[in-house]
Formats: structure tokens, C-alpha cells, sequence
């Protein structure tokens, strides 16, 4: 069973393209939001802060319960890939809705975000927690499993990159028909939603397309709830493996805010171009500054490209080559040291230039890929684990795990940055607005390098503290090996079914 290959390459490429549309939309929200929300929608500070928090205390419920009705309830075409047909318009509304930048006063405002907030973080869940527990049963072969895992977190981080490249593009299609300098805030809502749509469309169909090419194979036969036995709640909780994951992955959510973080670093941390100087008009001033933004974001998604996307292209061959727990540590390890030359070097040449800090940054990027794959093909080998010695195999809230660690990482940095803005000092009205721009060569060094240490310092600090988990993971090298042949020798004897 371990030898046989169980999915096409035709079957691996439509899987993989969904994951890559998937992984647009949620960019598109994950990496924006927070300037959107704060820069844009100019949104109370402490609002934001408390919807980001109250909206994952409801996916710590939602994540699960969908996990379970995964579990639980089959559909006709299959277990899992339903909710890819059901999920895929609902999430598209969602998304244009969160950047349709109505215009009413702050207090509806901030309802109706919060209402299209909390209902995008359900819709993401439908559409999150079933698609990636379709490796459990795609394929049996806990070796194909990984390669199919690998391949499609690498097209799921192109995918995740195409917004960052909208966001350097859309702003001079935009140029054309509103001007930067006589109304930010128009220019800044007419941005995000053209990019909003183009990440729904094009994400939304590679991947509903999905659907249409894939076929759950593994079949587990039904187990009966017995009086007395623990529930699947209890099962999560009790698998230490799973825990530990759960628990790197909580630990690592500083790695959001190098994507996160980049468009506020880019906005009031750098300036790049020509020196600013009295005789220049507002209009070139801010002709001036807009295209410091867009190339310093641009060179930091040129930094992640080549870490964390780099390093995905690879983790194929590494996967199988390494333990998951040592890619994890030595390149956390790698990523901490190099966050702490990127701090100091900004700190010493008072952040002059972006340019000097670009290998840094790169390295610095490198464990973000790492975790993004091996998570995930770590928790199916917890559940190969759980399965192994309970009987039963949780696929849908193991996903729900992967799903809740992803939400709550991305709530954290995103909550992090507006804790940033409030103890520097910083309100977002006061920087721009139609009667007042603020730069960054206007604004206190303090400030600027504070901003600057959430894709520095910030992240690396959460590298470090994340590869302690995994000293106390054990699925590796021979325990690895023989929890596999047990359970090879398990699931025959208990009548496992794989459907060609």
C-alpha cells in the first residue's frame, strides 16, 4: 500500500490549483487587512482590536464544530469536497463586501465590518477545514501524502502571492482616474476593491474548478460511538503529537507579520527616491512618496518570494530527505539569528535603506515556508497516530487545527500591529486624509524603527520560541517507520477500503 500511487498527476495539478486559488482569496485578506481597516476605512484603533480577538474566540467554537460535521456527515459526491461547490460563492460575496468601502458614518460602518468580518471568518472555515483533509483521503501512501501535501503548499504560496503583486499594479491603473494627492481615501478604497475582485475571480474559479477533477479514495469504516468512550474533542486534545503542532503553530504566529505588517512598514518605516524638498508641491511630494510605498512593499515581496516561496519549491526533496521536526528547528534557528542582524543593521544605519536589508529579510522568510508545508503533513502523521492507537481518525478536526492555527497567527499579528500604532502614539486619521499627508521623513526615528521591528525582531522572536515544541515531537526517523507498519497492518485487519 505504501508503494502504490494513488493520484494522477491530472488529479494532483486540479487539487494543487485549487489550493492556489484558495490561497489568493485568503491573501488577499490575511496580508491587507489591517492597512485597509486602519490607513483606508480609518477605523477606531481599539475597534479593530477588539473584532480581530472576539472573531477568533468564535472560530476557537466554529473551527471545531466544522471539523466535526466533516467527521460525522457524508454528502453524496463525498465527505469533503461538497463544501468546495458550497463555500466557493459564499466566500467570493464576502470577500468584495469586505473592501466595497460603503460610505456611512463610523458607527454603522464599523457594524456592517464587523458583521462581513465574523461572517468571512465562518465562510473561510466552510471552505478551509474540508479542503485540506482531502490528503487523508486522497491517497493512503503517507508518502504520496506528503508529495501531494508539498506540492500544492507550493502553489498555494504563488497563489497567495498574486495580491502583493495587484497591490503594486492596480495603484497606477487606479492613477489614472483618481488623483493620490487630492483624495487618498478614494484612491485608497478604489484600490483595494479592484484588487479584491480580481483575487475573487481568478481565485474563485481555480478553485472551484477543483471539484470537478479530484475523488476521495480512502474510505474508513463507520465507528460507533460506545457509552462510556471519549468523544473527539477528547481525542484532539489527548494527541500529544497533535498538540505539539498546535502548539508551534500558536508559538510561530509572529511569521504573519513579515506579509502582514509589510504594507505599514512600507507606509512610515522607509522612503526611497528623490530628496524631498521645500520648493516640491504636495502633488509631487506625494508623487514621490506613493512610489517609495509600492517599491518597498515590492522589494519585501520579492524578499518572501525567494524565502519562504523558494524554500516551498524545495520542500518536496527535503520532506524526504529530512525529519519534519528538524527542517522546523534548524531553519527557525536560522530564521532567528538572521531577524537579529535585520534589527540591528536597521538600527545602526537608522533605516537608510531597504536594499542592505534584503538578504536578511530573506532568510528571515525561510521558515515561514517550512512551517507552512510541514504543519500540515505533520498533523496527518498525528492522525496517523491517533488512528493508530484509538481507533479512530479525526480528519476534519485535524484540519480544523491547521485552520484555527492559521486564523489565530494571522489574528495575532494583525492585532499586533494595531497594539504597535496605540503605544507608539500613532493615529492613522492624523497621517492621511484629504487635508493632511504625513510621510515618513516626517515622522520620529522612535517611531519609524518601532514600526520596523514588526518584520524584524517581532517575527524572529516568534521563530525562536516555536522550534521548542518540536524537541518533544516523536514521529520521526524509525518511530516514524514503525507507527506506519502497524498501522498498515491495523487498517487490514479491520476492513479498510481504498475505491480506485
Amino acid at each position: 500500500m505504501q508503494d502504490k500511487k494513488y493520484v494522477s498527476k491530472k488529479e494532483l495539478w486540479m487539487y494543487a490549483l485549487g489550493a492556489g486559488g484558495q490561497g489568493m482569496i485568503y491573501a488577499s485578506m490575511s496580508g491587507k487587512i489591517s492597512d485597509y481597516y486602519t490607513n483606508v476605512l480609518q477605523l477606531d484603533l481599539m475597534f479593530v482590536l477588539v473584532l480581530m480577538l472576539a472573531a477568533r474566540i468564535w472560530d476557537a467554537i466554529n473551527d471545531p464544530l466544522m471539523g466535526m460535521i466533516v467527521d460525522r456527515h457524508s454528502l453524496k459526491t463525498g465527505r469533503m469536497k461538497p463544501y468546495i461547490i458550497i463555500a466557493t460563492p459564499i466566500i467570493s460575496v464576502l470577500t468584495i463586501l469586505m473592501f466595497l468601502s460603503p460610505n456611512l458614518e463610523p458607527v454603522p460602518l464599523m457594524i456592517f465590518t464587523a458583521v462581513v468580518y465574523v461572517l468571512w471568518g465562518m465562510a473561510y472555515t466552510l471552505a478551509d477545514v474540508p479542503f485540506w483533509s482531502l490528503p487523508n483521503v486522497l491517497t493512503p501512501n503517507s508518502k504520496e501524502r506528503s508529495d501531494v501535501i508539498s506540492f500544492t503548499k507550493i502553489i498555494n504560496s504563488i497563489g497567495s502571492a498574486f495580491p502583493e503583486i495587484f497591490f503594486a499594479v492596480v495603484p497606477i491603473v487606479v492613477g489614472l482616474f483618481i488623483s493620490q494627492d487630492t483624495d487618498p481615501i478614494a484612491f485608497g478604497k478604489m484600490k483595494y476593491l479592484i484588487i479584491a475582485i480580481l483575487t475573487v475571480v481568478i481565485g474563485g474559479v481555480l478553485y472551484i474548478n477543483s471539484y470537478f477533477h479530484i475523488k476521495e479514495k480512502v474510505v474508513l469504516p463507520d465507528k460507533k460511538k460506545v457509552p462510556g468512550q471519549p468523544g473527539s474533542l477528547s481525542r484532539i486534545f489527548k494527541c500529544k503529537p497533535l498538540m505539539l503542532v498546535v502548539i508551534m503553530g500558536v508559538l510561530s504566529s509572529g511569521r504573519y507579520l513579515v506579509q502582514a505588517a509589510a504594507a505599514h512598514v512600507a507606509r512610515y518605516s522607509f522612503y526611497i527616491g528623490p530628496e524631498i524638498t521645500d520648493a516640491m508641491t504636495l502633488a509631487e511630494k506625494t508623487a514621490a512618496y506613493e512610489k517609495s510605498i509600492g517599491l518597498v512593499n515590492t522589494i519585501f515581496l520579492i524578499c518572501t518570494v525567494v524565502g519562504m516561496f523558494g524554500t516551498t519549491l524545495f520542500m518536496p526533496k527535503l520532506m524526504r530527505k529530512f525529519d519534519y521536526k528538524k527542517l522546523v528547528i534548524v531553519t527557525c534557528l536560522a530564521g532567528f539569528a538572521a531577524s537579529v542582524m535585520t534589527t540591528v543593521i536597521g538600527y545602526f544605519t537608522q533605516l537608510s535603506s531597504i536594499y542592505i536589508l534584503a538578504p536578511f529579510i530573506i532568510v528571515q522568510s525561510i521558515p515561514l515556508g517550512v512551517i507552512n508545508v510541514v504543519s500540515y503533513a505533520m498533523i496527518c502523521d498525528s492522525l496517523d497516530y491517533m488512528e493508530l492507537t484509538t481507533g479512530h481518525r479525526e480528519n476534519g478536526l485535524g484540519s480544523a487545527c491547521q485552520g484555527f492555527i492559521n486564523k489565530i497567527g494571522n489574528a495575532f499579528a494583525t492585532s499586533g500591529i494595531i497594539v504597535l500604532y496605540m503605544v507608539i502614539g500613532m493615529n492613522p486619521k492624523d497621517m492621511l486624509s484629504t487635508e493632511t499627508i504625513k510621510f515618513a521623513f516626517d515622522i520620529a526615528m522612535d517611531q519609524r524603527f518601532s514600526m520596523f521591528l514588526l518584520v524584524s525582531l517581532i517575527p524572529g522572536i516568534s521563530m525562536l520560541l516555536c522550534a521548542i515544541p518540536m524537541f518533544f515531537y516523536k514521529i520521526a526517523g524509525k518511530e516514524k517507520e514503525n507507527m506506519l507498519a502497524q498501522l498498515k497492518a491495523k487498517r487490514e485487519k479491520e476492513g479498510f477500503v481504498v475505491t480506485e
